[in-house]
């Protein structure tokens, strides 16, 4: 990794909040990192030692996924770009240094298609327009594209003529997705899609592995990381083939899939209905045959399931920023796993809960990986190994 990797300050950073080490070098930023975590950990009442954050070789344009507002500006014209922190303002899109340079150019021209074609950008203050967000994701290994309308309704104006010029124009295009959000919440993606081009989902490959990835569904935005961060997980768990391996919070089945190699058998539990049907999928392509994938929130599902499933050898979790529910964490501490692997997206809900667990477990090594360059948020994968483990 260069040591003088660096950026001017990028000139809507303040705005939209994206970046916030723009101007810096690219080793400060992980040293920034590694001592946050570091200080966060020595709330707790034993003396626990962070390794380096674990950087990219270019931490540029490297997420597969862009979420795009759209709105008018003071002139009532189209704007498109990313809300203004804390506020429904919009901070106009030229080019982020963050996001794959594929999904800035899509979002450029499709955002030039919604002006040509005249369609009705949503209002948030008035709630009365239909345009109101566009995603697009990509797959970096495959190549595929897809792109996410997010609309009040289902009529689409223009809709035939906008789809032919963007697949003519970018022909990886796989599928063009409508989903209806017409509730006035903070909430970007409403329940109901619909295919309006292709089979409303792309594929893209993590670890030698397929996955098919839908418009609900989760797949982490730094695929290179990722790669890194859950090799570090499945080293940290140090599997023989014989283990029996609780995913919790498990989305479409990249953690379950990627260990499922190593263990005897993995389980899966996953709240979103449409990842749990694409971790079925994705096994099943994958020609998988030791993993199985559970509806449900962790908190309601794993302490039923525990009566009926066998007993964990290790448990991986990878919860939401609010990190792990309290009943689930409660189940976790009576099944006693020999080790759990918790993966972080927060670090001080991380901290609350290793307090939590550290009564039973000891925290034998603390390794942050940086999925998230030019931002201040970090991952985190920890292990717990249960207090007397042989």
């Amino acid at each position: 990794m260069k040591e003088d990797i660096i950026i001017e300050k990028c000139k809507f950073q303040e705005q939209c909040g994206g970046g916030v080490y723009h101007g810096i070098t690219y080793q400060e930023q992980l040293r920034k990192k590694t001592k946050k975590v570091q200080e966060l950990l020595s709330k707790l009442d034993r003396k626990i030692q962070v390794k380096e954050t674990i950087g990219m070789n270019n931490p540029y344009y490297y997420r597969n996924k862009g979420k795009f507002a759209l709105g008018l500006d003071k002139e009532k014209k189209p704007v498109m770009g990313f809300f203004k922190e804390g506020t429904h303002k919009i901070v106009p899109f030229e080019n982020c240094i963050i996001q794959n340079e594929v999904i800035n150019e899509v979002a450029k021209y499709a955002f030039e298609l919604i002006k040509k074609y005249k369609i009705s950008i949503y209002n948030e203050d008035t709630q009365k327009g239909f345009l109101r967000h566009m995603i697009v994701k990509y797959g970096v290994v495959s190549n595929e594209i897809m792109i996410i309308f997010v609309t009040v309704d289902a009529k689409m104006y223009k809709r035939d003529e906008i789809i032919k010029e963007l697949v003519n124009k970018f022909p990886n295009i796989k599928t063009i997705v409508q989903n209806i959000n017409e509730k006035h919440t903070n909430a970007i993606l409403g329940n109901k899609n619909y295919n309006l081009y292709g089979n409303g989902y792309i594929i893209d490959f993590l670890n030698g592995y397929k996955f098919k990835i839908s418009p609900l569904s989760f797949y982490q935005v730094n695929p290179v990381q990722t790669q890194k961060l859950y090799n570090k997980a499945i080293e940290l768990a140090d599997l023989h083939g014989k283990e029996i391996v609780y995913d919790l919070y498990s989305g479409i089945g990249t953690i379950s899939i990627c260990v499922s190699k190593h263990a005897k058998m993995v389980y899966g539990i996953e709240v979103v209905t449409d990842a749990v049907k694409d971790a079925r999928k994705n096994a099943q392509i994958n020609n998988i045959k030791n993993v199985e994938f559970v509806s449900g929130k962790v908190e309601n599902v794993l302490p039923r399931l525990c009566k009926v499933w066998n007993k964990a050898d290790v448990v991986i979790v990878d919860p939401p920023r609010s990190g792990l529910d309290i009943k689930a964490l409660q189940t976790v501490k009576q099944i006693k796993p020999k080790k759990i692997v918790y993966i972080s997206c927060n670090s001080e809900t991380l901290v609350v809960d290793l307090q939590k667990f550290m009564m039973f477990y000891d925290v034998k090594e603390v390794q942050p990986v940086d999925m998230f360059p030019f931002t201040k948020h970090v991952e985190v994968c920890a292990l717990l190994e249960i207090k007397n483990y042989q």
